[in-house]
């Protein structure tokens, strides 16, 4: 039988990212319909470009922030640089994810050789208003700085964000 709770545990995203389990589940789908679930391996070529769709239960008159995160860096056997963020749009108007503001620009999976699998989630947050766009400095898809040794619940508990 298949539980939310049991596969955040079972891959370890609890306690490892997240303290809890979320309420609710994103849909995410890259290109060729290529969907993201829980525990399965997808090759970072399929996974290099945006995904084409992400969908999560919203409050059309809420704003949302939108983490996509690896919290195996440099590997998962030793993750030193825990976590590298991927991705990080604040401010998205309800599932208006084109509408909201990029901080951290999308940088596709691409492990380094050697390091095994990465897990790579994707997390989304209430906002308890709209947040300002100077709250961090904006990096570019080419730049690591700032990226790594990054902790999405520190992030998230800063600016009061709801764990959806």
């Amino acid at each position: 039988m298949f539980s939310v709770s049991n596969s955040f545990s079972h891959n370890e995203i609890v306690p490892d990212v997240i303290p809890t389990t979320p309420e609710q589940i994103l849909t995410v789908i890259y290109e060729n319909d290529v969907k993201v679930e829980f525990g399965n391996t997808l090759t970072p070529t399929q996974v290099k470009d945006l995904p084409k769709h992400i969908e999560w239960n919203a409050d059309k008159n809420a704003f949302y922030t939108l983490i996509m995160t690896d919290p195996d860096a440099p590997s998962r056997k030793n993750p030193q640089e825990r976590e590298c963020m991927h991705w990080l749009v604040i401010n998205i108007p309800g599932n208006d994810l084109a509408a909201g503001h990029t901080l951290t620009e999308f940088v596709g999976s691409g492990p380094p050789r050697g390091t095994g699998l990465h897990r790579y989630v994707f997390l989304v947050y209430k906002q308890p208003q709209k947040l300002s766009e100077t709250i961090q400095k904006r990096i570019s898809n080419t730049c690591i700085e700032g990226r790594t040794k990054w902790r999405a619940t520190k992030f998230a508990e800063t600016y009061h964000l709801a764990f959806l």
